[in-house]
This record gives structure tokens, sequence and C-alpha cells, in this order.
């Protein structure tokens, strides 16, 4: 699970089209905690890192869907293929990294 959360950061970083280094300006968490994170290299991903994703304004929207797969457009929960940049760059990375397989 800890993998394809990882996976999901990076699909969440890129579809808002941040660098590592712009990402952990928002967040806090250093780029390369995130590269370990995304790559798969460190498996445990801490709910202080979790927390720091998921409460900051530009990625809430994201939060149900990193954490269960699933969205709730009435409640504003979206995947990042809902986000502006459309769903084809999504679904690219999604099948490139098999998250959800």
């Amino acid at each position: 699970m800890s993998t394809n959360i990882g996976k999901k950061i990076r699909i969440i970083r890129e579809s808002e089209r941040l660098t590592r280094d712009q990402f952990a300006d928002l967040t806090g968490i250093p780029a390369s905690a995130q590269k370990f994170y995304e790559t798969g290299r460190v498996e445990s991903i801490g709910s202080e890192t979790l927390i720091k994703i998921t409460t900051h304004p530009q990625f809430t929207k994201y939060t149900l869907w990193l954490m269960t797969g699933k969205t709730n457009e009435t409640a504003g929960q979206i995947a990042p293929s809902l986000s502006p940049d459309g769903q084809k760059r999504i679904k690219n990375l999604l099948k490139a990294s098999n998250v959800g397989k």
C-alpha cells in the first residue's frame, strides 16, 4: 500500500506541474524524501508526511483519492485525472507505474 501511496504522491505532484523542490517548499517534505517515496525505495510513509500533503490547501482535494483510491466530486474530493490538466496525462502516469493493479 505504501508503494502505491508513493506513486500517487508523484502523480499529484506532477499533475500540479510541480518539481520536487517546489513541492518541498509547499509541504516541507524534502525533495530527497519525495524521491524515495515516489520510487518505492522507502516502503513506509509516516502519518506526519501524509498530513503535510493532505492538509495543504492545494492538495486537500486529493485526500480521499490518495488514501483510498476513491473520489467524491460533490465533496470536492477528486483524483488528479479530474484536475485542470485533464485525464490523458494521468492515465499515462498510472499506466507507467501500474497504480491500482
